[in-house]
C-alpha cells in the first residue's frame, strides 16, 4: 500500500508539476555526454578521465539537458560538472534527488527521482552513489559543485541532485557559492562578448578523508572558465578546503597539472596561448576585487539596483496573493491526492476480493484435477503390483513345498543308501586285508633270511681274518 501510494503521489507531482528532474547515465557506446555535449566548447568533453569508475551523466530536467556531470562511483562524489550561466532566479527551492541508474543500470527508471520513492525498489541503492543518510549527522553539507544560484528556475531544480553534491562544511559551502557566484556574474560574464559561449567547469579533487567511510571529502574545489568567442580567453580558480577564504587564480594549464595526469579540460586550451593580455588583466583585477571583498563596478549595477527595488516592492504587494495561490494549489493537490487514494482503496478492495475468489477457485480446480490424475495414474500401478505380489506368493509356496518334501525324503533315502553300501564295502575290504597280511608275512621271512645271511657272512669274514693272521702262508701250490 505504501509503494502504491507513493507511486500515485509521484504521478500527481508529475501531472501538477511537470518540471520533474530527469537524468541519464551515458552508455559506453555513446560519444561524450550525448545531448549534454552542448555544455563543452566545440562539444568536446575534457580528456584524461578514463578510470572505469568514472560515470558520465547527462543531467536533464523537464526533458531538457541542463548540465553534464562526471561522477566517481569510487569516491561517491562528482569530479566535475559542466554548465553554462543563465539568468539567476529569485527564489530557490531545495529538493534533493538521486540517480537510480548508477546503482542499478538494469532498472526501468531513466530519470532522477526522490530517494524516498525508490527505497526498496532499486537494487543496491547507495552502492555507487551517496545518499542523504551519508550526510546526516556528519557535520558536512551537500555542497553543490554547480551552484544553483547561477541558474534560472528550471536549471536550479536540476542542480539539487546528490550526483552534483560534495561534502562541505557549512561555512565552506556558503563561501564557495558566494565567491563563485560573484566571480561568474561580476568578472567572467561581463568580459565574454557572447554570454552563451561562456563554458564553465566546476570540479572537486577527492581526498582520502571519507564521510562515514564512504563519501570522499574534497581536497580542494576548482572552477575552469572558457569564453569561446572571437576574443576568447580561459581562467582557472582553486579554493582549498583548509582555507574557506582562499580563491587562487591560475591558468587552465596550471590547473590541469593539479588534476589527473593527461587531463585536458578544454579543446585547444580555449585560446589560452592567444588570449588578450588586457582582457586577462581586467578579469584578474575583477577577481582580485572579489577576493578582497570589494564590489565590482559594472554598467549594469545601477540598473540592477533599480530593478531590485521594483522587484522588492512588487514582491511585498504580491506576496499575500502568492501565498493564497500556493495555499489553494496545496489544497487542490491534497484533494486530488485524497480522491485518487480513495479510488485506489475502493479498486483495491473490490479487485482484491475478485482476485481472491478467482484464485481460490483456480486452486480448487487445480487440486481436484491433480487428485483425479494421481488416482488414475495409480490404478495401473496398483493392479500391476497386486499381480506381481500374487505371483511371488505362489513361487514362495512352491519353494516351501519342495523344501519340505526334500527334507522329509532325505532321512530314509540316506539310511537305505548307507545300509545297502555296507556289505559292498565289507566284502571288498577282505582282499585288501589278506593282501596286507601276506605282504606282512613275506616281509617277515625275507627279513629273517636277510639277517641270517648277514650273520653268516660276518662269521665267515671273521674266520678268514683270523686264519690270515695266525696261519703261516704256504707256497702257491699249497
Amino acid at each position: 500500500e505504501w509503494t502504491m501510494k507513493t507511486s500515485i503521489v509521484f504521478l500527481l507531482c508529475i501531472s501538477v508539476f511537470p518540471g520533474f528532474s530527469q537524468g541519464r547515465v551515458v552508455g559506453e557506446d555513446e560519444t561524450g555526454f550525448a545531448e549534454c555535449n552542448v555544455f563543452f566548447p566545440g562539444q568536446v568533453p575534457p580528456e584524461g578521465f578514463t578510470e572505469p569508475f568514472h560515470v558520465k551523466i547527462c543531467q536533464q530536467y523537464n526533458k531538457e539537458p541542463r548540465f553534464a556531470t562526471l561522477y566517481s562511483t569510487k569516491d561517491k562524489i562528482p569530479l566535475y560538472s559542466a554548465f553554462k550561466y543563465t539568468k539567476p532566479a529569485q527564489n530557490e527551492e531545495e529538493s534533493w534527488l538521486v540517480e537510480p541508474q548508477i546503482d542499478d543500470p538494469e532498472n526501468d527508471l531513466h530519470e532522477m527521482v526522490h530517494e524516498a520513492d525508490v527505497i526498496g525498489t532499486v537494487a543496491s541503492l547507495g552502492a555507487n552513489q551517496a545518499l542523504t543518510s551519508d550526510y546526516v549527522g556528519s557535520g558536512y553539507e551537500r555542497g553543490l559543485l554547480n551552484p544553483s544560484l547561477l541558474h534560472e528556475e528550471d536549471f536550479q531544480r536540476a542542480t539539487y541532485t546528490l550526483t552534483n553534491a560534495v561534502p562541505l562544511s557549512p561555512s565552506l559551502s556558503k563561501s564557495w557559492h558566494r565567491d563563485i557566484g560573484r566571480v561568474v556574474e561580476q568578472a567572467l560574464v561581463p568580459h565574454c562578448s557572447k554570454k552563451d559561449h561562456l563554458y564553465l567547469l566546476a570540479g572537486a579533487i577527492p581526498s582520502s578523508v571519507r564521510v562515514k567511510g564512504k563519501v570522499s571529502v574534497p581536497e580542494s574545489l576548482w572552477l575552469a572558465a572558457c569564453c569561446d568567442a572571437p576574443e576568447g580567453w580561459s581562467l582557472g580558480l582553486v579554493k582549498k578546503m583548509n582555507d574557506e577564504n582562499s580563491l587562487a587564480d591560475l591558468t587552465v594549464g596550471e590547473l590541469e597539472k593539479q588534476l589527473l595526469a593527461g587531463v585536458h579540460l578544454f579543446k585547444g586550451s580555449c585560446g589560452e596561448d592567444n588570449q588578450s593580455q588586457e582582457k586577462t588583466e581586467a578579469i584578474l583585477q575583477a577577481v582580485s576585487q572579489i577576493r578582497s571583498g570589494e564590489q565590482v563596478e559594472t554598467s549594469d549595477n545601477q540598473e540592477a539596483k533599480d530593478s531590485g527595488l521594483v522587484r522588492k516592492v512588487a514582491g511585498i504587494i504580491a506576496t499575500p496573493f502568492i501565498k493564497l495561490l500556493e495555499l489553494l494549489i496545496y489544497v487542490f493537490v491534497e484533494l486530488v491526492k485524497f480522491v485518487f487514494y480513495f479510488l485506489w482503496l475502493v479498486i483495491k478492495r473490490v479487485g482484491g476480493a475478485v482476485l481472491d475468489g478467482v484464485y481460490s477457485l483456480w486452486n480448487g480446480v487445480v487440486s481436484y484435477l491433480k487428485a483425479i490424475s494421481m488416482v488414475l495414474i495409480s490404478i495401473p500401478y496398483d493392479v500391476g503390483r497386486v499381480i506381481v505380489n500374487i505371483f511371488l506368493g505362489f513361487l514362495e509356496i512352491v519353494q516351501d513345498v519342495a523344501s519340505l518334501t526334500y527334507r522329509i525324503l532325505r532321512i530314509p533315502v540316506g539310511f537305505v543308501l548307507h545300509l545297502a553300501a555296507f556289505p559292498y564295502h565289507s566284502i571288498c575290504a577282505i582282499p585288501s586285508v589278506l593282501k596286507d597280511v601276506a605282504t606282512g608275512i613275506g616281509g617277515t621271512f625275507s627279513l629273517i633270511i636277510d639277517a641270517t645271511a648277514a650273520l653268516l657272512h660276518g662269521f665267515y669274514y671273521l674266520a678268514g681274518h683270523i686264519v690270515k693272521r695266525f696261519v703261516p702262508k704256504g707256497s702257491s701250490d699249497d
